[in-house]
């Protein structure tokens, strides 16, 4: 098999994809719906609505996603997403018969959003956990990118098709078909041989546990740099769901299926991100400090698009560097934790990097509706590049690089470690590597 695809020989893994790629498509047909229904239907055109929506959403992730780390290192994960995905179901039936019978008012969409916000901050942690879960850890790096490449599958069918949908019947049927997408992963979930699965030891019940896994991060200055970098470009530069359907309306003149069409065209780059990123091994500190300044130029290059079809086409690497951010991002941070903390570290990774949209979605929103839509994308694209010129001149300086450059040899810049450094990561991977056999065992 591929090494692109190789995480795919676990049957476990196989069949979590099969039911993931079903219920992604569906959920980013909801996402489409749900901000087309506020622009257009319940307001108009508020920009800051959909700000307010989004930041309801996500603002669960902050204020749960602790406490749901925490369960997620307790209770059996795969069960636990049983009971979140059906809650999330439910949530998109029930805005969808509220559309369906012309009934929706704009409390019920900030209210329906901000339970599906809570269910979500339950499953996030609980969700990325188990991935190690279903594969080894020799895989662990793959099956985190193909699961963002089926992600950004979904993304280049849903939005078009959630259009199409919305052209044709209206948002309605959309949340309904969102609904019923979630079938399919508690399908897979309830298919897998729990024997196959490996979980890691459960987290005993006790006093102090949240604060032990904020103590452990803590104390890991790596950890706190990625979750510094996720936090700004996350608060004001990943929020696409809203700015796009500002531009697509407020910029340029568009309808319902031009602004899906974006979201289907910004995940081609996505999506080749998601492949490349499958065929990491380990990915490293620096690579992430690295998208993160790609995404930050390619953001302020897109706001600039004079017209539809140039910003359409500049949103390919906009999602290629976005993407790769976010699996070396999420990679590195699940390989580099011991495996009993991974639930509670990789809570507080989740809470930080959604967490800030409740507070940078409206911003973003007021943002557009003061300065025109085009600094919606171009204020997130400065803070990235900002974010990445300081995590760059730290990692260089913690890590001790050394760059050089050649005119004869091939590739002429290089970016190295000194011994001594390259020694202490090298004494860091064998101690996490203990720590995974010794939780096995």
């Amino acid at each position: 098999m591929s090494p692109t695809f190789r995480a795919l020989r676990t049957f476990n893994y196989r069949v979590w994809a099969m039911g993931a790629i079903v219920s992604n498509v569906g959920t980013w047909m909801q996402r489409v719906a749900q901000d087309w229904l506020v622009l257009t239907v319940l307001t108009d055109h508020s920009a800051v609505a959909v700000g307010i929506t989004t930041g309801l959403q996500f603002a669960p992730m902050v204020l749960l996603a602790p406490f749901a780390g925490l369960l997620a290192d307790r209770v059996s994960k795969r069960k636990l997403l049983i009971g979140t995905q059906a809650a999330m179901g439910l949530v998109g039936l029930v805005m969808g018969l509220l559309v369906v019978t012309g009934s929706a008012q704009l409390w019920q969409a900030y209210a329906l959003a901000f339970a599906l916000g809570m269910a979500a901050a339950v499953d996030s942690p609980a969700r990325q956990a188990f991935v190690s879960e279903m594969v080894a850890r020799e895989d662990l790096s793959n099956a985190v990118g193909l699961n963002s490449a089926s992600f950004n599958a979904a993304r280049i069918i849903g939005p078009g098709l959630a259009g199409l949908l919305i052209a044709w019947v209206g948002t309605g049927p959309v949340f309904l078909i969102n609904a019923a997408t979630f079938l399919a992963v508690i399908g897979s979930l309830l298919r897998m041989r729990a024997s196959e699965l490996t979980p890691a030891d459960r987290a005993p019940r006790g006093k102090g546990q949240l604060r032990e896994g904020v103590r452990y991060v803590r104390n890991r200055p790596d950890l706190i740099l990625i979750m510094s970098i996720v936090c700004l470009v996350g608060t004001f530069g990943l929020n696409f769901q809203m700015t796009t359907a500002i531009m697509a309306t407020g910029a340029f003149g568009k309808g319902a299926g031009e602004y899906g069409l974006l979201g289907s065209i910004m995940a081609i780059g996505s999506l080749a991100g998601a492949l490349l990123a499958a065929r990491r091994e380990r990915p490293r500190l620096r690579l992430v400090v690295g998208a993160t300044f790609a995404f930050g130029v390619f953001a302020s290059i897109s706001a600039l698009m004079p017209t539809y079809e140039l910003f359409a086409l500049s949103l390919i690497p906009v999602g290629l560097s976005a993407l790769t951010l976010m699996t070396s991002a999420n990679a590195t941070m699940q390989l580099s934790v011991a495996p009993q903390m991974r639930g509670r570290v990789m809570a507080l990774y989740m809470a930080i990097f959604m967490g800030g949209t409740p507070i940078g979605a409206p911003i973003i929103g007021w943002i557009g509706a003061t300065m025109g839509p085009r600094w919606t994308i171009l204020f997130g694209g400065l803070v990235s590049l900002s974010t990445a010129v300081v995590a760059g001149v730290y990692v260089a300086r913690k890590q001790e690089l050394r760059l050089s450059y050649s005119l004869t040899q091939t590739p002429r810049l290089q970016v190295r470690q000194s011994r001594a450094a390259r020694e202490v990561a090298r004494d860091r991977m064998l101690a996490d590597q203990v720590a995974d056999t010794r939780s096995a065992a």
